[in-house]
């Protein structure tokens, strides 16, 4: 399904258009669904997502968990690293358990997957509460080097800097478990998520090999600066490495 000659024409003819419209708006509310394919309520969250994700002022991901693969289907996307994202939201929001589907939403509130009233107030929440919205310009230089730059800020602790790498959409035929017979369409599914750098307030820069970047042949990456310990996310943007399969 993945073609990486695709992806890196794609990539460099598409990413200083991405950096571009990253500097005419604010950034967008980083909405974060916790899914499993082993979960029977998960599926309307799915949909849900996929909506979200048409909109410009949220990006969504979807990170699949692994802690239902005992009941019958492992989901091939889940992670130990995307579910211990989830256990590091709970901590951090004093959750006494974590749960699916869950939505995070700007790293500070999280409601059910799939109650999209709730969903809603919160996204226009943490939209109307953000202060400190650091701008970040993702942009492919001389096709070798992924330049990311995220300027300063009034701000004064310390942010993680976050690279996700992700893929647009996966349909999975699901032949047991929960969800046995279904067919399940996945939006914006979270292959990767590494710290890649800090952010203290003043103006940062932070250099990658852009072959690493597009090795595993992912359509698409984001850049996230959260305050560390799993915290506010201060801006996130996106670049579209390839365009969604007709």
């Amino acid at each position: 399904m993945k073609n990486l000659g695709k992806v890196l024409v794609a990539a460099v003819a598409v990413s200083f258009a991405a950096t571009a419209a990253a500097d005419e708006r604010a950034s967008p509310v980083l909405v974060e669904l916790f899914t499993s394919q082993g979960c029977s309520s998960c599926p309307p969250a799915d949909r849900y997502a996929s909506e979200l994700a048409r909109r410009d002022d949220v990006l969504v991901l979807s990170f699949h968990v692994n802690y239902w693969d005992y009941i019958g289907w492992k989901d091939p996307f889940a992670t130990e690293r995307t579910t211990a994202r989830q256990h590091a939201y709970a901590r951090a929001m004093g959750q006494r358990h974590v749960y699916t589907p869950q939505m995070v939403i700007g790293g500070t509130l999280h409601e059910v997957g799939s109650d999209v009233a709730a969903i809603e107030r919160a996204v226009a929440e943490v939209a109307a509460g953000q202060v400190v919205r650091p701008r970040i310009h993702m942009a492919v230089v001389g096709g070798e080097t992924l330049r990311i730059e995220i300027g300063a800020g009034n701000y004064d602790s310390i942010a993680d800097v976050l690279l996700v790498r992700y893929d647009f959409e996966h349909r999975t035929e699901v032949p047991r478990g929960e969800n046995a017979g279904h067919s399940l369409v996945n939006t914006n599914v979270v292959r990767h998520i590494r710290k890649i750098g800090s952010w203290s307030g003043p103006a940062a820069r932070v250099d990658l090999d852009w072959s690493d970047i597009t090795a595993t042949g992912n359509d698409r990456c984001a850049v996230i600066v959260q305050v560390t310990g799993t915290g506010m996310v201060l801006a996130v943007t996106e670049l579209v490495m390839a365009p969604p399969a007709d």
